[in-house]
């Protein structure tokens, strides 16, 4: 094995090989290309390739190739997992708690059939761990959703031990009695299930803090937003004691007589430094340069790591400007009508979402004078406060006249409501009318919330968000969305909550006369009453519009086609798709290679969405701070009104694509 390899290709007793990183800066072909590679090196060992992003890509990467008998290749179905889970482990669920609890069968099985957002990248992890454990595979190599979500699964061991600390509650009662009546203290058939899930889960956390056996490997791309993400990854990976010995930024410049892309080698050698500087000296960072054509199928799949360098912190100079100090837009679209309140930007991770979300926001407030726009960010992994070199936090941030940000603390806001849960409870033990058994139903009410799903503080976030329209604060919001599945799935959220909130209300309204909990239920109102709302806004199309940002790309088309047809679903409007990083017009040979296959994926998807209008933004050097945005939003619309032309900041003539 050469030396300028990554050490996991050759570390024999590995089990679990984890890519994980910011949304689009390369997982899945990282992924994908070591997968190919070590089933290609170790023909007599058995491999599975898995992705546990809800918008799957692993199979768009192939391209059609079927990979060698080794090798499985498999794109994670949570709602399949989920629903064998609860056909093989629901009986058994349903008998715990009936021994251990008030409710009855009607009650428990409402909440087990609960399909809460969260569950999907639990049972991911979980049936993940249990193939590792079976020695199904060799080895597993995951393509995971984007960091935040990524975290979560990685924290799975944690969900499951207090869920299994909420199993163990409820066994208490049956344990109690049974001693009582037959004097028997030896563990039953309901013991014995639940041991054995809690000896599963420490042989899990056991792996998990192996490096022999188990590596997360980090992969980002030369971005400041990136690096931020990546280097924040890095830390709680590490607070974790999970094992990270390798590193990986994507898509570098090297060596090139190009003026472009010398200039671009030169900013992603400053920005990289950073992440450098950061990492422990037992990890080792490796450099992928960047591809002239887009890395899918099994040629270029196949010698992508023999393009991998090792990196080491070098002094930094002056960064060369990049090729010019302007965005440029072809087509700019039509703004936002004035009735519009909701302008949502969707797509791949990795696609400029944020940036392109910041600078319409920002446009929005010259084009509406009278209005007031809030900026707002509700997904796992933030990055307003990069973008806008402003920090944003989860109150509203004047930053111009009309326009403020937020950036939602979802894990706060759900800790909110479990404290809002936490008192009633205590207050209803308290009374002494209160009809509980105070030594073990107590306990039962008091862990009903402590085994919320894990997603359900993104539920809580949405409706800190619609806190703001319940109160009219403000007359439009502009929303940087979660990479396109966890998006899916946020848009999917009203009907999800709504699932939830009926439990708890019938579960309020059959034992009204003893479960009393004023506070928490008036909340779950409140919470029911702004879902409507919302759910009115979303499906209004004079009131909401959706704006999908994509690359060029054939992967980042599929995705996008995804995006589409389930917005079309939930009957979310669609008019404008932004083309968003498309390489600038150059004599170089990699930027022209670059041009050739964009501009065949560029009518392909104008082909895909002929009835749609879509603006296609160039590649430029980062584009952040007010002033920036302000441009770059001057650029991406045309004016609303004729007077609000600036002749100054009209678009330079391109070659077109």
């Amino acid at each position: 094995m050469s030396q300028r390899m990554p050490a996991f290709f050759d570390r024999q007793g590995l089990q679990l090989l984890l890519f994980g990183g910011k949304g689009g800066v390369g997982k899945t072909t990282c992924a994908t290309a070591a997968a190919l590679r070590m089933s290609a090196l170790a023909p007599s060992r058995s491999w599975l390739l898995v992705s546990t992003d809800p918008a799957h890509s692993v199979r768009d990467s192939l391209a059609g190739h079927v990979p060698p008998p080794n090798l499985e290749v498999l794109e994670f179905d949570a709602q399949q997992s989920i629903a064998l889970f609860r056909e093989q482990n629901g009986p058994t669920l349903r008998e715990i708690a009936a021994a251990g609890t008030f409710l009855d069968d009607e009650d428990i099985h409402r909440f087990l059939s609960l399909a809460l957002p969260g569950l999907d990248e639990l049972m991911a992890f979980f049936d993940i761990a249990s193939w590792v454990e079976a020695r199904r595979y060799d080895c597993i190599v995951v393509d995971t959703a984007p960091s935040g979500h990524t975290l979560r699964q990685l924290a799975m061991p944690e969900m499951t031990r207090r869920w299994l600390g909420m199993l163990e509650a409820l066994l208490a009662k049956r344990r109690y009695i049974r001693r009582v009546f037959s004097r028997d203290r030896s563990p039953d058939r309901l013991d014995l299930v639940v041991a054995k899930w809690k000896s599963s889960l420490e042989r899990t956390e056991s792996l998990l803090c192996d490096p022999a056996r188990f590596q997360c490997v980090p992969v980002t791309i030369a971005e400041p937003l990136a690096i931020r993400e990546t280097l924040a990854l890095y830390r709680e990976l590490l607070s974790r004691k999970i094992p990270v010995s390798e590193l990986v930024v994507n898509r570098l410049h090297f060596d090139s007589d190009c003026l472009a892309c010398s200039a671009a080698a030169s900013v992603e050698q400053a920005q990289i430094q950073p992440l450098l500087a950061g990492i422990d000296l037992s990890c080792s960072a490796w450099g992928i340069e960047l591809f002239a054509e887009e890395v899918r199928g099994p040629e270029s799949l196949s010698g992508f790591w023999d393009h991998a360098r090792p990196l080491a912190p070098r002094p930094v100079g002056t960064a060369k400007p990049g090729v010019s100090s302007h965005p440029v837009v072809l087509h700019p679209a039509a703004p936002p009508s004035p009735e519009v309140r909701f302008v949502l930007f969707a797509g791949k991770g990795g696609v400029g979402k944020t940036t392109l979300s910041c600078a319409t926001a920002i446009r929005m407030t010259s084009d509406f004078p009278g209005k007031r726009v809030l900026l707002f960010s509700a997904g796992p992994a933030h990055s307003l406060s990069a973008c806008l070199q402003t920090e944003i936090g989860p109150r509203p941030v004047a930053l111009l006249p009309g326009l403020s940000a937020v950036e939602i603390d979802a894990k706060a806001e759900f800790e909110k409501l479990k404290t809002c849960y936490a008192q009633d409870v205590q207050r209803l033990l308290e009374s002494p009318s209160s009809g509980f058994d105070l030594v073990f139903d107590s306990v039962v009410l008091e862990r009903m919330m402590d085994v919320a799903p894990p997603g359900l503080d993104e539920v809580m976030a949405l409706t800190c968000i619609l806190e703001f329209v319940a109160r009219d604060s403000y007359d439009l919001f502009v929303l940087d969305c979660a990479s396109t599945g966890h998006l899916i799935r946020l848009l999917e959220l009203p009907d999800l909550i709504n699932e939830w909130l009926k439990a708890f209300f019938n579960l309020f309204l059959k034992y009204q006369c003893v479960l009393r909990l004023p506070g928490f239920t008036e909340r779950l109102v409140g919470i029911s009453r702004s879902l409507k709302k919302l759910r009115e806004l979303l499906q209004n199309p004079a009131t909401s519009v959706l704006h999908a940002v994509s690359i060029p790309t054939q992967m980042a088309l599929e995705e996008t086609k995804d995006l589409v047809a389930a917005c079309h679903r939930m009957g979310i409007a669609v008019p404008l798709v932004f083309l968003n990083l498309l390489t600038p017009p150059c004599d170089c040979r990699l930027c022209s290679r670059s041009r050739r296959q964009e501009r065949l994926v560029v009518h392909d998807f104008r082909q895909a969405f002929l009835e749609k209008q879509q603006t296609l933004v160039y590649k430029q050097p980062e584009i952040a701070g007010l002033e920036q945005l302000k441009r770059l939003g001057w650029r991406l619309y045309r004016p609303a009104r004729p007077e609000l032309a600036r002749p100054e900041l009209a678009t330079p003539e391109l070659v077109s694509l």
